[in-house]
């Protein structure tokens, strides 16, 4: 097939989940050079690398420290000179109750935003700054429908995590696209990967899906497919757009 991404190095987090690692192989399939993020599960992050043919980097980097998402960018420009795409796709979603402790419910929220929302975030201000110097570069990031209608009760943090997501990259195409950092959002609904299918597991099918019209969720390849297209120097006039992947599940 053709390389459109022949050269970009791109920095894909949270790369050994079942999106991030469908994200990365894209990325490899088209001709980049994937700078692969992983928290704790290094031997994932080597199979994947060899999954690619090697033609990458492997980092380790926890998003839930402060200082976490400026190592990773340390690493990954250190190691590729050149960094032109950034994609913010490590998250966590965790289950928190309005009955529960004010301790509990801080750390819950806190945790939520740091890993979902501060990280991404200190990552795009580097991105930004690197792109101002190297020629421009590309921002994606991936938000949730969650944070286009709302979350269930037990998950209003992640949802409104993914919300301040969708409004940064909003706030970065307006503030940066003239200096050529750009970005996108992708808000994907259900996606079959591990979370769903333990979510299924847990609630059942008809719950989990019974609002997606076409019946079912998305395969992690069609997010990875959008991101890689979003990623092509021809696609700038994406700039400031959020992406809905949910089988029309949420309509704006």
């Amino acid at each position: 097939m053709e390389k459109p991404l022949l050269g970009q190095a791109i920095v894909v987090t949270g790369a050994t989940g079942g999106v991030g690692a469908a994200i990365v192989e894209r990325l490899s399939l088209e001709g980049a050079q994937p700078i692969i993020h992983f928290d704790d599960d290094e031997t994932a992050a080597k199979r994947l690398l060899a999954r690619i043919g090697g033609n990458g980097l492997i980092v380790q980097a926890d998003l839930s420290e402060v200082d976490g998402p400026f190592a990773l960018w340390r690493k990954a420009v250190d190691f590729a000179g050149r960094v032109h795409g950034l994609v913010n796709n490590a998250g966590t979603r965790t289950a928190i109750s309005i009955e529960s402790s004010p301790e509990e419910w801080k750390s819950a929220w806190q945790r939520e935003f740091q890993v979902n929302f501060f990280a991404a975030a200190d990552l795009c201000k580097e991105a930004i700054l690197h792109f101002r110097t190297e020629g421009g570069g590309r921002i994606v990031n991936i938000a949730s429908r969650s944070g286009q209608r709302g979350a269930a009760p037990d998950v209003m943090h992640y949802g409104a995590a993914k919300a301040a997501m969708i409004n940064l990259t909003k706030s970065i195409a307006r503030g940066f696209g003239c200096e050529g950092a750009t970005a996108v959002c992708i808000a994907p609904g259900f996606v079959r990967t591990e979370m769903a299918t333990t979510l299924i597991a847990e609630k059942g099918k008809l719950e989990t899906m019974g609002d997606i019209p076409i019946g079912d969720m998305a395969e992690p390849a069609e997010i990875a497919e959008l991101v890689a297209f979003v990623l092509r120097y021809g696609q700038d006039s994406l700039n400031g757009a959020t992406i809905d992947v949910n089988g029309g599940s949420y309509i704006r």
